[in-house]
């Protein structure tokens, strides 16, 4: 039961950052969803930086990666959102936004990850 609040909880607090975020950075005049590929970004290297740690000594117990990884990280980014606003670039028949917002996601996405890890040999 434990884990499951700290799930809920870190979840609502990456989720409410998420909004915040996406209000703050989308642009409603062109579309462009920086809010999201912003959240998506961050939280693959924030997610690649816990998990780096939570491998590299175990100083994270079960319960710190199930808050900030599962919930946190998973509560702030959104591949939903994502999905959905590339369904609108389609609609609108905007291809080049749509390549570019995919692409771009996943190969920013992976490279944070990889990031994150690598990074956390130094600390």
């Amino acid at each position: 039961m434990k884990q499951l609040i700290l799930v809920f909880i870190g979840g609502g607090l990456g989720s409410t950052l998420r909004y915040g975020l996406s209000k703050f950075l989308n642009n409603a005049e062109t579309g462009i969803p920086y809010g999201t590929f912003a959240a998506n970004i961050l939280g693959s290297l924030l997610i690649g930086i816990i998990l780096g740690f939570a491998l590299k000594n175990q100083t994270l117990s079960q319960n710190t990666v199930l808050f900030l990884a599962t919930g946190f990280c998973g509560g702030f980014t959104t591949f939903s959102t994502f999905a959905y606003e590339n369904h609108l670039f389609l609609k609108s028949g905007d291809f080049m936004s749509f390549a570019l917002y995919t692409i771009a996601s996943f190969i920013a996405a992976f490279a944070m990850v990889f990031i994150g890890m690598w990074a956390v040999k130094f600390f």
